[in-house]
């Protein structure tokens, strides 16, 4: 494959020979060519070429370089910044995942405003002169929550996800009728700029191997998008993956990373596609981060070498991720090898575009290969955006979480002999408490417990109200403890994000087995289905007056403080000296867990579009373990990662 030094790619293909023409025939031929392209113009088109292995659009051949992005871990405020850097990169072409769970967070009920208008985000990637390979599922991956499969898919417990189960199936079917018709208009041959639709993720992966599964859906999206749009898979290169993954009628396309030799993986591709385009539909520009572990990161050098052998090749690429952005509330998911590893809120991804959408030496190197292929936008980069470090804010205690249960669930407990999970009583994210008494006096020491893999995520547990300590999934499962007979037992679940990736993502929430006292299992208890987020966006508890309750610093508590920006909204970086773990908002605006003690993030995002200007920004913090003595926090402008649980923190950094 020869390449050129523009965008479009040469194929080899047949020639026409004037010197076995006559000179009046090939008059003839080129004014019947120069007539009929002015009389009827080709028809938009995006296509696959077989025998010339490239693409085709509008009948010329084509290599798209392209990279991810995904709007819902970037502020809509953002997106253009965002999109015109990744433009001014040489990017033909931007590659979108649709998160079904962010759209119909409850059956049935539809949520495209907002952040959430993926019909705006496309239309600002056609305004800027993007492309765009869309990714919509149903299920994506993509290290979000249960890789953005709805949660209440579990209230049917034996449900099996991404298989011909019907009642997946029909779950499915209904969100590809409100979605993909929305969807269609955008397609390249209807005038739009999405020119390739995935089919599922990665399913090779995925233990069923159901290709009944992906005949259904490949008839879905045929019967919603019609017949011409491309569409495609996305697998690993392993043979076994590439076997389950892949469908007829579905072009298949393959990712890996730097560092490997792309001719033989490129092979791998070839083995189930022997011709059309070469695709590596992610190749990793960096990787993501998981709690408790070390700060990925990826030379630049290393990046820019593997894109460039790639794109020697002819290839057509999608730079995963381009830009990351970050994980709000309660959106990242998990992945679970030998334990489960939660991600954390930033998805900086180490990419060329950093977690606030600043221009990295990533960025540069990458921008200098891919002009040795086609010439770069005219202009210059756009300029990081602008940090501010705000400084100190203090803080004070508003309440123990226990006694605030009135404003959370206001609607009261559950009752259950046994414990329920978070699917059992309808609930998706976030946290909720668990309550019953002790059936006896305990004056010496005795162990509570949970069978194993039942504490899903971290439980804290308190006695008398007192804070007695975590239980943890795949950690401490046990705590020591003494009281009396009729005392109140509280667990406080954590949702810290269902699995994405793996063997099966049906990951259930909360407690799924019963607790017990020396052995002996607990009953009767009271469930509280926890509504923070709903509170908090309502003005709680800043609008509240303050409790007089304040047991100590130990156990999830509520913090409160407020701060003002001078005279402009930038955007920042929120540091937790001597604060363990927890959730932060600002102005309702649910930042993001912190978790100090794990590492490695050490700061959140704040963009500058949740502030206020000319009036105070309120924080709510909900602190889980224990608040410092002096509780403060330091808005930097720049952000701090790479520190893990081992590394001591400096209060004053």
């Amino acid at each position: 494959m020869v390449v050129s030094t523009s965008s479009f790619v040469l194929c080899p293909g047949p020639a026409e020979h004037p010197a076995r023409m006559g000179l009046l025939a090939l008059a003839l031929l080129l004014a019947v060519r120069l007539l009929s392209t002015q009389a009827s113009p080709s028809p938009r088109s995006f296509q696959v070429d077989y025998e010339r292995n490239c693409f085709l659009k509008d009948g010329v051949p084509f290599r798209y370089i392209s990279g991810s992005i995904h709007y819902a871990r970037v502020p809509r405020p953002a997106w253009r910044d965002r999109l015109l850097k990744m433009h001014m990169s040489g990017l033909s072409t931007v590659q979108v995942y649709v998160p079904w769970n962010y759209h119909e967070m409850l059956p049935g009920v539809y949520d495209f405003t907002g952040n959430r208008d993926l019909e705006a985000f496309l239309d600002l990637t056609a305004e800027l002169g993007l492309l765009v390979i869309l990714r919509p599922g149903p299920y994506i991956c993509a290290e979000w929550e249960m890789g953005g499969l709805p949660a209440w898919l579990l209230w049917k417990p034996d449900i099996i996800l991404r298989s011909s189960d019907p009642a997946y199936l029909a779950a499915v079917d209904s969100w590809l009728h409100v979605l993909l018709p929305k969807i269609k208009p955008h397609l390249y041959q209807h005038g739009g700029n999405i020119i390739s639709v995935q089919v599922e993720n990665e399913y090779g992966s995925y233990y069923a191997c159901d290709y009944g599964y992906l005949r259904h859906l490949l008839g879905s999206f045929r019967a919603l998008l019609g017949s011409e749009v491309l569409l495609f898979t996305t697998d690993s290169t392993r043979a076994e993956e590439l076997r389950c993954g892949t469908l007829q009628g579905l072009y298949a396309t393959i990712d890996f990373g730097p560092g490997s030799n792309v001719t033989e993986l490129f092979d791998a591709q070839r083995r189930v596609e022997p011709k059309g385009p070469l695709v590596n539909s992610e190749y990793y520009t960096g990787w993501l981060d998981y709690w408790g572990e070390a700060h990925a990161s990826t030379s630049a050098a290393w990046v820019a070498q593997g894109l460039e052998d790639i794109l020697q090749l002819g290839a057509s690429v999608n730079m995963y991720m381009f830009h990351g952005g970050t994980n709000f509330a309660y959106w990242s998911g998990a992945d679970y090898k030998d334990q489960y590893k939660p991600v954390t809120t930033s998805y900086d991804y180490d990419a060329p575009l950093s977690e606030a959408g600043d221009p990295t030496e990533k960025l540069f190197a990458i921008r200098m290969v891919i002009s040795k292929f086609q010439p770069l936008p005219v202009g210059p980069m756009p300029p990081a955006t602008p940090k501010y470090a705000y400084g100190w804010v203090a803080l004070r205690k508003y309440a123990d979480l226990l006694d605030v249960l009135d404003v959370l669930c206001p609607s009261g407990p559950i009752q259950s002999q046994f414990p329920l999970t978070f699917e059992a009583i309808k609930q998706a994210h976030g946290f909720v408490l668990y309550r019953t008494q002790l059936p006896r006096d305990i004056p010496d020491p005795a162990t509570l417990s949970a069978p194993p893999h039942s504490i899903c995520d971290r439980g804290y547990v308190m006695l008398h109200k007192e804070y007695q300590g975590m239980l943890e999934r795949d950690g401490q499962m046990t705590l020591r403890v003494t009281g009396k007979a009729g005392d109140t037992l509280d667990m406080l679940l954590e949702n810290m994000g269902r699995i994405s990736f793996g063997a099966n993502v049906s990951d259930f929430k909360g407690l799924l087995g019963n607790v017990s006292l020396d052995s002996i299992p607990l009953n009767n208890w009271l469930i509280y289905p926890l509504a923070i987020d709903t509170a908090v966006q309502q003005g709680w508890p800043h609008a509240a007056m303050p409790k007089s309750s304040s047991r100590g610093r130990a156990g999830p508590a509520f913090y409160t403080g407020t701060f003002e920006t001078p005279g402009i909204a930038w955007d920042t970086f929120v540091k937790f000296p001597g604060w363990s773990k927890g959730q932060l908002w600002i102005n309702g605006f649910n930042l993001g867990r912190y978790w100090t003690h794990r590492g490695p993030q050490q700061t959140l995002f704040v963009p500058g579009s949740v502030l206020h200007v000319g009036c105070p920004n309120n924080i709510t913090v909900l602190e889980l373990e224990g608040a410092p003595l002096t509780p403060l926090l330091l808005f930097l402008d720049r952000p701090l990662f790479n520190r893990t649980l081992s590394h001591s923190i400096s209060a004053t950094e």
